[in-house]
């Protein structure tokens, strides 16, 4: 990760000041500001107040609500003793920054073997912590896209009215034509027939669960960030940390120790990546396209169409 020392607009400086202060119950001055590098979406800093370190997200003022998003997740993931999660300081608007005030934590890869087996354990006790309705609260985001949290009764019509038809129809309206329209919404229509012996518990989601968003902190703990929460089947998180790679291979095998997957994971997996894999063809174009339509080819044949 790569700093470079970098100023901030006076006024947002005071605002940050006095968001850390009024959590900090003391008088706090930022005397030093790194940005961080690696991030997409926002701008990311590192604040050195005399006390602390503070990791800070900017961004302009429109897009607030994908902090706001964000904050709400956090602060849900926190429920769950096994993890570690920053501290959610403050969030808002200064002039013509939205800003994140995090809590500041020393952070490792997930990369060794034995840290697999205490992570994989971590994350099954997030999925324990469960939901009466498939869905969430509020919308929030995949990535800078705005993901839908609707509730619905069975977790099949969750899928297909809140994950993969906006998905759809945001791909019609960049341009995508065709096949991967057609067949994507004949796939959503008829996705209920890839439930008929499976009924998912009802789990609380990272949502957003690539090793990006996943660390260990100092102590060796699971440490999730970046979230997109929402109440479904815990496989969808499962699914995303095979779709990028870099979790250890303890993590897979651990996990399934801890409470095992029913039959069919295979299938489902295809499917709750094509959602990850939808988006990326919405946010990153049309290299993602054959991949998409390979997938909802794979699960139309599994369906019989």
């Amino acid at each position: 990760m790569s700093y470079s020392e970098i100023p901030l607009d006076s006024s947002l400086c005071q605002t940050l000041n006095e968001a850390i202060s009024q959590f900090s119950g003391s008088p706090c001055h930022i005397q030093q500001v790194a940005e961080v590098g690696g991030g997409s979406i926002s701008r990311s800093v590192i604040a050195l107040t005399t006390s602390a370190r503070w990791f800070i997200k900017l961004n302009s003022t429109d897009l607030h609500d994908i902090f706001e998003a964000e904050a709400d997740g956090l602060n849900a993931l926190g429920a769950c003793p096994a993890l570690r999660v920053p501290r959610v300081i403050a969030h808002g608007v200064s002039g013509r920054h939205a800003y994140l005030v995090l809590e500041h934590l020393d952070l490792q890869p997930l990369r060794e073997r034995d840290s697999g087996t205490s992570a994989a354990r971590a994350l099954a006790e997030l999925h324990r912590i469960e939901g009466d309705r498939f869905g969430w609260h509020r919308n929030n985001f995949i990535g800078s896209t705005p993901q839908h949290n609707g509730v619905e009764r069975t977790w099949p019509l969750f899928f297909s009215r809140q994950r993969l038809l906006p998905q759809l129809e945001l791909a019609r309206r960049k341009g995508y034509k065709g096949k991967l329209i057609a067949d994507g919404e004949r796939l959503a229509e008829k996705l209920p027939a890839l439930f008929v012996d499976y009924r998912p518990n009802i789990s609380l989601l990272h949502g957003d669960l690539w090793h990006g968003n996943a660390a260990l902190d100092e102590s060796g703990v699971l440490a999730l960030f970046d979230p997109a929460v929402y109440y479904g089947d815990r496989e969808a998180d499962l699914a995303m940390c095979e779709l990028f790679g870099g979790f250890p291979d303890s993590f897979y095998a651990a996990y399934r120790q801890a409470w095992p997957l029913a039959d069919g994971f295979e299938q489902r997996k295809t499917l709750y990546n094509l959602y990850h894999v939808l988006n990326h063809l919405n946010l990153f174009g049309s290299g993602y396209l054959h991949q998409a339509e390979r997938m909802v080819a794979t699960l139309l044949a599994e369906i019989g169409r």
